[in-house]
């Protein structure tokens, strides 16, 4: 151990009579915890906010979304699977049919989305088959056709499996001509689903295909096709190379640029907080600025002494520096357990629970990140550096002559 860190260990503890240094000191250390453990459990929090989010999203939607230019439709060719299924990384595709309906029940009504699919390739391409909660994801036969609901959804409408639903067509051109009625059919709920995102599980329904053609009077086309990847953060150039792939009349956008305004706002905040928390670390390093100040002016003998024995300059300034650094490690380890510490109890107990109709999630979601913890570190560390700067400058400045003058 250098004898520069040696001392400085020995300045954390200051003497008797002067044991608001000590005080001054442990108010540091506190400051530097907290900001620490605040930017951790925020940043977390925020982390946890984006990936829950955005699994969520995909889950239910698609890594890649295939659509027409012109907007009126795709009509699903081998030709255009066969292109889309041979780049590498594509997993599974499948064609959906999506608009906006309105569904009643005996109790009540209401509008939501729906989706025509192919009940035996959703599983390939979304996970909402493994979010059957009641029943399961089945569309039924001709004579009794089938729908498949959320569960914030069925509470609303009150009903449950095997329940009926009338469902209305909203759009001018999808009324019968013959009656200028909309188009309406009655289907029986066959499973209810629950994906813990408030917007899906209140406002999103599934049907067959065919039906979803025939309701929104698409022929044989399809709204658009949904892609699976294999690595949702490669999603963007497997999406570069399915336009490659396609023509002219079709465009592939990945999940990051469907929901690009979503990801780029909660980006946004999380960095946003991470300056506004890093305020409390600089509060602290005001207080460590002010201790240096006291320590400096209660060991001016010490640093005469000190010099006479030969001591440079630069090793007087190393001494203080290695004091706030001392500070500010000791700070930064009791923030790093506070905060990681919580963020683990939350992340195992779901301790703070949030109403999922205004946060899309139904409790407090924390994600560690690893870099963020060593982005936190280096501002800390930073910020306590340039905090001991002046105070150890001052006490290199220094000189013999200048102790035994004012004592």
């Amino acid at each position: 151990m250098r004898y520069e860190f040696f001392i400085a260990s020995r300045y954390m503890m200051s003497r008797e009579k002067s044991r608001i240094i000590s005080v001054i000191t442990f108010i540091s250390i506190a400051g530097i915890a907290v900001g620490v453990a605040a930017l951790v459990i925020v940043l977390s929090v925020m982390n946890g906010f984006e990936s829950g989010i955005r699994e969520k999203i995909i889950g239910i939607t698609s890594h890649i979304t295939v659509t027409a230019y012109e907007g009126d439709g795709i009509k699903p060719t081998e030709e255009i699977f066969d292109n889309i299924n041979s780049v590498p990384g594509v997993v599974a595709s499948m064609p959906v049919v999506q608009g906006k309906v309105a569904v009643s029940s005996r109790y009540s009504a209401d509008g939501v989305m729906l989706r025509g699919v192919d009940k035996n390739k959703i599983g390939e391409v979304s996970d909402v088959k493994s979010q059957m909660i009641l029943g399961e994801f089945d569309f039924g036969d001709k004579e009794e056709p089938g729908i498949v609901i959320g569960f914030t959804l069925a509470d609303n409408l009150g009903v449950t499996t095997g329940s009926r639903l009338k469902v209305f067509s909203l759009s001018d051109n999808e009324f019968d001509p013959l009656t200028a009625r909309p188009l309406v059919n009655i289907y029986t709920v066959k499973g209810i689903f629950e994906t813990g995102m408030f917007e899906y599980d209140a406002s999103l329904v599934y049907i067959d295909i065919k039906e979803a053609q025939w309701m929104f009077s698409m022929d044989d086309k399809v709204s658009f096709i949904d892609v699976k990847t294999e690595n949702i953060y490669k999603a963007k150039s497997i999406a570069e190379k399915v336009n490659d792939k396609l023509d002219y009349r079709f465009f592939a956008s990945d999940w990051s640029r469907t929901h690009k305004n979503l990801f780029s706002w909660m980006t946004l905040e999380k960095w946003a907080m991470f300056i506004a928390l890093s305020l409390i670390i600089a509060v602290a390093g005001i207080n460590i600025i002010s201790n240096l100040i006291m320590v400096v002016l209660e060991k001016r003998k010490d640093i005469g002494i000190l010099q006479t024995m030969g001591a440079t300059k630069s090793s007087i300034k190393a001494i203080f520096l290695a004091k706030g650094l001392i500070v500010s490690m000791i700070g930064i380890l009791i923030g790093l357990i506070l905060g990681v510490g919580l963020c683990l109890i939350q992340d195992e107990y779901a301790i703070i629970s949030l109403p999922a109709e205004i946060y899309f999630i139904s409790e407090l979601p924390v994600e560690i990140n690893i870099g963020d913890i060593a982005a936190i570190t280096l501002v800390a560390l930073a910020v306590t550096f340039v905090a001991s700067l002046y105070p150890a400058s001052r006490a290199a400045s220094l000189t013999p002559a200048q102790i035994i003058r004012y004592g």
